[in-house]
C-alpha cells in the first residue's frame, strides 16, 4: 500500500467516526486533508448530512469550495464540534509538530475552538518523541522585523539552530498567509525536553506570533498503516 492510500484510510476512519449531522467541523491543511475532505463531500451527498466547514488555510478554504461544502468561518462559527487536521509528527504523549506547509497559527486557532481536534496521518508521523521523525524541526511563527532576535534568543536559552524559511518559487522567505515569516528551530533531540514549558517561554517572546507545538489540544490521532490497517492514539 503507498503512502497516499495509508494517509486515506486514516482520513476516511476518523470522518467517519467523528463527523456526524448538523455539525461544524474545522477543515485543516495538507496533503492528508484532502482526503477528508474527499470523504466529506462523499459523506454529505449519499446521507445528506448538514455541515458547516471552517477552514484553517487558503488551501482549505479551496477545497471546501472545490467539493460544494458549506463554508463557515469563525465570526460565525466560534464553537466546532470537531477539528480534523493533519500533524508533521505526533508523540508518545500526543504532543504534535505542525506548520510544515506554514498555516500552524491558523490551525492552532481552529483547533482551540473545537470540542475535539482530531489528527490525521500516515506511519510515517508516529514517534515516540519529537524529532525521531521529523527532522526539519518545529516551526515558529514571527513578526518580520523580530526574526533575528528571536533567533538569537531561542538558540541561546535552549540551544539547536533556527532557519528562516525560505521560499521556493519566489526570492526571498515564506510569508504566511498573515503576514509573518516562519523560523525553522531544529533542537537538540540528545535530552528530554518538557514541550508544555518550552512552548510557554518561547511564546512569551515579543515578536513570536506562535509556534507549532501543540501541546494538550488533539484529542485522537488516526495512523494510516502499510498494511491498510488504522492504528489509533488517544489523550491521556
Amino acid at each position: 500500500m503507498s503512502l497516499e492510500e495509508a494517509k486515506k484510510c486514516a482520513a476516511y476512519k476518523a470522518v467517519d467516526e467523528y463527523v456526524k449531522d448538523n455539525t461544524v467541523v474545522g477543515v485543516g491543511s495538507g496533503s492528508t486533508v484532502v482526503y477528508a475532505v474527499h470523504r466529506l463531500a462523499e459523506r454529505v451527498k449519499t446521507e445528506g448530512l448538514k455541515l458547516v466547514c471552517v477552514p484553517t488555510s487558503f488551501q482549505a478554504r479551496q477545497l471546501i469550495i472545490e467539493h460544494g461544502l458549506v463554508l463557515g468561518d469563525l465570526e460565525c462559527n466560534p464553537r466546532l464540534d470537531c477539528a480534523i487536521d493533519g500533524a508533521d509528527e505526533v508523540d508518545a504523549g500526543m504532543v504534535l509538530i505542525k506548520g510544515g506547509g506554514g498555516c500552524l497559527l491558523q490551525e492552532k486557532i481552529v483547533a482551540s475552538c473545537a470540542d475535539r481536534m482530531i489528527v490525521i496521518a500516515d506511519y510515517t508521523k508516529d514517534s515516540v518523541r519529537l524529532g525521531q521523525q521529523y527532522r526539519k524541526g518545529i516551526p515558529i511563527e514571527v513578526a518580520p522585523m523580530a526574526y533575528v532576535p528571536i533567533k538569537g534568543k531561542v538558540e541561546a536559552r535552549f540551544g539547536g539552530t533556527l532557519k528562516l524559511r525560505m521560499a521556493v518559487a519566489k526570492a526571498g522567505p515564506v510569508v504566511t498567509d498573515n503576514g509573518n515569516f516562519i523560523l525553522d528551530w531544529s533542537f537538540p533531540d540528545d535530552k528530554e525536553h518538557d514541550w508544555d514549558a518550552v512552548n510557554r517561554e518561547i511564546m512569551m517572546l515579543p515578536g513570536v506570533v506562535d509556534t507549532g507545538l501543540f501541546v494538550g489540544m488533539a484529542t485522537k490521532a488516526y495512523f494510516g498503516q502499510k498494511d491498510g490497517t488504522v492504528t489509533e492514539r488517544s489523550a491521556a
